[in-house]
């Protein structure tokens, strides 16, 4: 027995002091793939089921072979609980002396600059001045400035955009405050520590795209894991690209006003000029008149008045980066001011004025914003730049990278033609702990419009069966607002997206015991529920992008554009992966029992259906009601029984 399955055995150091540890074949054999990995500088991309207990998998080698590791997660949740929970345990258990750091974004952090400017010109409302008051005496005794240790301010509140910056308005190296700076505090720790904790989205900001300070960590670690790494390729292209929107410029309007005065008196042309930018970006979003959408750039172009507008937007943002020039050397606030107007000037030049290549252009208006973006149709290339820079071990896990025993999807993505590729399997009984339900009787067609009511009448008998005790999720808002309106009458408490954060509705479906969750993309993935209070979920369709979805849209005219197949080579895969993170919210522990019951016709019509159910867990599969129900009787903590 070598030292990491001693690490990892019924007797040793994890079982001696993590409770309810438990030995798993499969953990072990991820660890030593892990460890050997790590060993040669290799590429290891590896799918683990839920319950293999991967993050203790990839903690143990890490701390065992020494040197510098990164990990980032898809969540600041999972970062959280890493840092917090996990990463101490496995340091207890192998007394480690190996120091860490936590790594957040520095929209995280309290601002110091923005923080004493807002506080000197003051802010909106009577309750931001007081919560203001809050966040300046919080700074005044905080270790981290992290906003998520002053629970007296909501994290969504307002007023953190007064006292926090963002990657566009930070002041870097010539702030005022620099050496105080939480930010840079937060830096020089994970600069000093042997693993380091970040999220994706963090990866990507500041390491590739070389912002001040974090880049060094790339070239000092010898190993980069990311978890979650499902979420990676749709993360790398929001990065590699390009974005400019309403709010940025609004932002950028409400700063030149705040440093023109703060700097020793306004400017009345500029102030003038900053006020025409704050309308024309209000009007910009206005073009698109209510609620959301995502519109190819061509498509967004024949919305009446959005061409006019952003021509507008554009003079406007012209005019004010001139001034602001020519204001710049008063202060760093105003420098930074006319940075950012010449950067989203550059970017709407180039999105109005020249052709796109290997990008697809496009529109999101929100119901407060409207962004505009230039997206690589591929992050593979840029990607694997990235990988080449240094020589290190990169690790790429998720519970759901494959489709069925293939990785090809992931690996393209990425540009990880080279990677070592293996899949653990859950070490869950699911043939004995779940049922897979197709349901028969439903419209042959997903997208007819009495489909969600048919899935609703065939749910209602399970849902009495499982007495509760549910998750509805489907594949859009429309679907989950119908399926609200049906089941207001239902006999179990309901709860709905929307009515409250996900945090408190998590929290109020385990309480209560037997609640009828229904949810949307949101509550697919990240959602952990055990025991009796999760024992059925149902899936309303296969969860296939929209096809005019300006992004997909866009690449699969590329790859057909090739001659390839982008149902077999886009569609397909992500929905696959897809399904497989919904379906994962049923099992998560050895004692659960459940069903999944799966509505969408297709399954059994297609012959596709039968790639997708192989990528699912081994479940028993029936299409009867009557099984649903002994299954349920069988088991009566999980069900009505």
């Amino acid at each position: 027995m070598n030292a990491l399955e001693r690490v990892f055995a019924a007797g040793g150091p994890l079982a001696e002091t993590v409770s309810a540890f438990k030995a798993r074949p499969q953990q072990v054999e991820m660890a030593s793939a892990i460890h050997d990995a790590m060993q040669r500088t290799a590429v290891l991309v590896a799918e683990a089921g839920t319950g293999t207990g991967k993050t203790f998998a990839y903690l143990v080698p890490a701390l065992l072979a020494g040197g510098k590791v990164i990990v980032s997660t898809g969540t600041k949740t999972l970062q959280d609980q890493l840092f917090d929970r996990d990463l101490p345990a496995v340091r207890a258990a192998l007394t480690s002396g190996a120091s860490a750091a936590l790594l957040k974004g520095r929209s995280n952090y309290v601002c110091l600059y923005r923080l004493r400017r807002a506080s000197e010109l003051g802010v909106g409302s009577p309750d931001e001045a007081r919560q203001l008051r809050l966040i300046a005496r919080f700074a005044g005794v905080s270790a981290t400035g992290d906003r998520a240790d002053l629970a007296e301010v909501p994290e969504d509140a307002p007023v953190w955009a007064h006292a926090t910056s963002t990657r566009d308005n930070c002041l870097g190296q010539s702030c005022p405050d620099y050496g105080d700076c939480f930010v840079m505090r937060a830096r020089r720790n994970a600069l000093a520590a042997d693993v380091v904790v970040i999220n994706h989205h963090l990866f990507f900001a500041d390491v590739v795209l070389r912002d001040e300070g974090i880049s060094e960590l790339l070239p000092a670690c010898n190993t980069v894991v990311f978890d979650e790494a499902h979420q990676l390729p749709e993360t790398a292209r929001l990065f590699f690209g390009e974005s400019v929107s309403s709010s940025q410029l609004l932002e950028l309007a409400r700063d030149a006003r705040a440093e023109l005065r703060g700097a020793g008196g306004a400017s009345p042309e500029a102030e003038r000029l900053a006020t025409r930018l704050d309308k024309a970006a209000r009007d910009l979003r206005l073009a698109f008149g209510e609620g959301t959408s995502r519109l190819a750039w061509q498509q967004a172009l024949r919305v009446p008045g959005f061409a006019d507008a952003l021509h507008i937007v554009q003079r406007a943002l012209r005019d004010l980066h001139g001034v602001l020039q020519a204001h710049a050397e008063r202060s760093e606030g105003l420098e930074s001011c006319a940075r950012r107007a010449g950067a989203a000037l550059a970017t709407i030049v180039r999105l109005r004025e020249t052709e796109p290549v290997e990008e697809v252009r496009w529109v999101e208006a929100f119901a407060h914003a409207l962004r505009l973006h230039a997206t690589p149709l591929s992050p593979a290339e840029l990607f694997s730049r990235q990988m080449d820079d240094h020589p290190r071990s990169w690790i790429f896990t998720s519970a759901t990278l494959a489709v069925g025993d293939a990785f090809g999807h992931f690996t393209r993505e990425l540009g990880l033609g080279d990677a070592v590729t293996r899949r653990w399997a859950s070490p869950f009984d699911f043939a004995r702990q779940a049922l897979l339900y197709l349901p028969k009787g439903l419209p042959g067609d997903p997208n007819d419009p009495a489909f969600t009511d048919a899935v609703i009448d065939a749910a209602l008998p399970v849902i009495e069966a499982s007495g509760g005790r549910a998750f509805l999720l489907f594949t859009t808002l429309r679907a989950l607002r119908r399926a609200h309106e049906r089941l207001k009458s239902l006999r179990f408490p309901l709860l709905v997206q929307g009515t409250g954060s996900r945090s408190e509705l998590l929290a109020r479906f385990r309480q209560l015991g037997n609640a009828v969750l229904l949810g949307a993309q949101s509550f697919w993935e990240g959602v952990d529920v055990r025991g009796e209070a999760l024992s059925l979920v149902v899936i309303d369709k296969l969860p296939f992008a929209p096809p005019d979805d300006p992004v997909l849209a866009a690449r699969i005219e590329a790859v057909k554009a090739r001659g390839g197949n982008a149902f077999a080579e886009l569609q397909l895969p992500q929905a696959v992966l897809s399904l497989k993170q919904g379906a994962g919210r049923l099992i998560r522990d050895e004692t659960d029992r459940g069903v999944l019951m799966l509505c969408d016709p297709r399954l059994v019509s297609k012959s596709y259906g039968r790639q997708i159910l192989k990528s699912l867990p081994p479940m028993k599969l029936t299409r009867e009601l009557a099984a649903v129900e002994g299954f349920f009787a069988a088991h009566p903590q999980y069900g009505c029984g």
